[in-house]
């Protein structure tokens, strides 16, 4: 990836904070412990004031502490601040805890990865978000557990008069892992792209939970979610948007699409919608089946060998993801990865 303009390492839930030298931290860019700062300028608990689940207040109990990404109002910060998350410890219990929080018309890119190491562990990670007006935010979370690691995690955002938030994750690893991702579009002009890939195998479950959440006039969601299921594992997606009576002239779009690789893999989607303005344009699709007939046709009808042929075919239909993350250097390590799985598969 390009250079950080900050890094903090997280293990088994403990924030690592050193200090930084870098002209965004001159300029005022933050990174450190909600302890060692005041609630006003921490914010812990703004964003998540509603707990969206039971888990999310296991994590209000038990996170030692909170690591706060603040990026003050006019700053735009060049080069993303980057948070590895590690699970080290057999057995463990980890409730890590991240707030971001962008000032008025700044601007920053976080990326979050979170890996472990090959233990049986539970981890329930929390990131709050909070994306000031006309403020702009791309956050990108790449998830490579090990196959022992339940996760269950929550990302809720806030985001403000004509700002613009951009979320993209990558599911890759865990025996079990959930992320469920709440984008509350809370002023006019608000906009929230949410994207991921995901790919499981083996006896993986991934589960993807989504709530566009319009709350203003005149705001705008796109989610696209794309998976791959093979061996006997299986995903679940279930979105909702939700369109209040206030939010007259919303834009929302909901596209979840699945390609199974095996018989015994077994995928759902489940897209929703709730509207309680007429004056909206709302959609939502949603696909689960095997790889297309007539594009593997078209390669191998063109001297591509049978088993090539689906390969580019799952490649493809990841890249419309991919290629929109908005982070140079992602992209290519998460395909490395995607064709290593595609390298497992019994075709």
């Amino acid at each position: 990836m390009e250079e950080a303009a900050g890094g903090v390492t997280v293990v088994d839930g403990f924030p690592q904070v050193t200090g930084g030298g870098s002209a965004a931290h001159e300029r005022g860019l933050r990174i450190d412990l909600a302890s060692r700062l005041d609630q006003c300028d921490g914010g812990l608990g703004s964003v998540m004031a509603d707990p969206t689940d039971a888990l999310v207040e296991l994590n209000d109990a038990f996170s030692p502490d909170a690591l706060v990404i603040r990026v003050p109002a006019g700053v735009v910060v060049e080069h993303p601040v980057e948070v590895v998350h590690r699970i080290t410890t057999r057995g463990t219990a980890a409730f890590p805890r991240v707030v971001v929080r962008v000032g008025e018309g700044a601007q920053v890119t976080v990326v979050e990865r979170i890996s472990s190491a090959d233990v049986a562990a539970l981890v329930v990670p929390v990131t709050e978000i909070d994306v000031a007006r006309g403020a702009r935010l791309a956050y990108v979370s790449v998830q490579e557990l090990g196959p022992a690691v339940w996760q269950i995690a929550s990302q809720v955002s806030h985001v403000g008069q004509e700002a613009t938030f951009v979320s993209a994750a990558a599911g890759l690893g865990g025996d079990y892992a959930r992320l469920r991702t709440d984008c509350r579009l809370t002023s006019r002009g608000a906009s929230g792209e949410l994207l991921a890939a995901y790919f499981g195998e083996g006896g993986q479950t991934l589960d993807f939970r989504t709530f566009q959440d319009h709350r203003a006039p005149d705001t705008t969601s796109n989610l696209l979610f794309k998976g791959a299921v093979g061996g006997h594992s299986r995903s679940v997606y279930t979105g909702l948007i939700k369109v209040r009576k206030e939010a007259r002239g919303t834009n929302a779009f909901q596209t979840n699409r699945n390609i199974k690789l095996s018989d015994h893999a077994w995928a759902e989607s489940v897209p929703n919608l709730e509207i309680e303005n007429n004056e909206v344009s709302c959609s939502h699709a949603s696909a689960v089946g095997p790889v297309d007939d007539e594009q593997r046709f078209y390669l191998e009808s063109r001297g591509v060998p049978p088993q090539v042929a689906e390969r580019l075919v799952v490649a493809g239909f990841f890249d419309d993801v991919i290629s929109r993350i908005p982070v140079e250097g992602v992209g290519g390590p998460l395909r490395a990865r995607i064709a290593a799985k595609l390298d497992r598969q019994e075709w």
